[in-house]
């Protein structure tokens, strides 16, 4: 009988179409999505949707490699002060200072993962831990960067020369634009063949070795795939909130980007974007408590975590016997 990492491995070769649940899902959330800045604060929405790809992109590590990271801080971070400074300093244009942001945090990402990928468990989450702390002192210390002022009024500038971005509602599309295209290059990547590998590797990863693939070579793949894409909502993050400081590159936000993968649904395709929404909510409608706000969140995610323990997504697809 074919072992779990043959069965993955034998669908490899092609691509898998996806399921019309999948397909109903993102569709809703597209069409939910768009009318949401008519009734809801849109900064409120445009910051949980830049969390929102960030979780996704930590997802594909953590969901379908089987590696924990404890420092994508430094790519949401460094990608958000390379954006701030190339659209304040040197005054381009947003979409060349979001994919400059984008590929500092991928060129991160490849120095990092050809480090970290070379241990496991533990070791790996320890070590992308130092290099995020590494990052967060270099920040700290760094003059371009602004030290604990960090880098303020980023100029949003005019989207392909025709769109005012200084205006709430096409900064609020624009943001959503580019969440729904990282988030399909994320649907895509796990769901090609590429993706096959990526959880054959996560079961069984001597087996998928033995078989004739590379398992270092996929994961740092994967690893800079994830490092680019929480780039990208870094990135975007930054021109939302016209600022790029500390608090991106903080231990405390990989925590963060745990949680909220968690509480969706690890390894679920929806799951971060869910996550991320209800911690973004969290700290939004319960700021009024103050230091109590830790505390109750704290609360929150321990019931969560001890009833649903496939994550909120991941217990709604056990229910509904469909994978979402």
């Amino acid at each position: 009988m074919a072992t779990a990492v043959e069965a993955q491995l034998g669908t490899a070769a092609a691509a898998q179409p996806a399921p019309r649940h999948q397909v109903v899902a993102f569709l809703v959330m597209v069409a939910v999505l768009v009318a949401a800045p008519f009734f809801v604060y849109p900064v409120f929405l445009m910051k949980a949707l830049c969390f929102a790809l960030f979780a996704c992109a930590f997802n594909v590590l953590i969901g379908y490699v089987g590696l924990l990271s404890f420092g994508h801080a430094a790519f949401l971070g460094s990608a958000g002060y390379a954006s701030a400074h190339a659209a304040k300093v040197w005054g381009v244009t947003p979409e060349l200072a979001i994919l400059f942001g984008t590929a500092v945090a991928g060129a991160l990402g490849v120095v990092v993962g050809a480090l970290a990928i070379r241990s496991r468990g533990i070791y790996f989450a320890n070590i992308t831990l130092a290099f995020a702390q590494m990052i967060y002192f270099f920040s700290l210390q760094a003059k371009f960067t602004g030290g604990e002022d960090g880098i303020q009024s980023v100029p949003r500038g005019m989207l392909l020369g025709v769109l005012d971005l200084r205006h709430t509602y096409a900064m609020y599309f624009t943001v959503l634009v580019v969440f729904l295209l990282g988030f399909l290059v994320v649907y895509r990547a796990i769901h090609s063949p590429f993706g096959q590998v990526l959880k054959a590797i996560r079961e069984n990863e001597p087996r998928a070795v033995s078989l004739g693939y590379r398992a270092e070579q996929y994961k740092l793949i994967a690893f800079v795939l994830s490092a680019t894409l929480a780039g990208l909502a870094g990135a975007t993050k930054a021109l939302v909130f016209q600022l790029a400081s500390l608090t991106d590159v903080h231990w405390t936000m990989s925590g963060e980007v745990v949680l909220m993968t968690l509480l969706g649904g690890l390894g679920t395709v929806f799951g971060p974007v869910v996550g991320a929404f209800v911690v973004i909510g969290l700290e939004n409608y319960l700021a009024q408590l103050g230091a109590w706000l830790t505390i109750v969140q704290g609360a929150i995610f321990v019931v969560c975590v001890l009833t649903f323990r496939r994550g909120l997504v991941g217990e709604l697809g056990r229910l509904l016997r469909k994978p979402l």
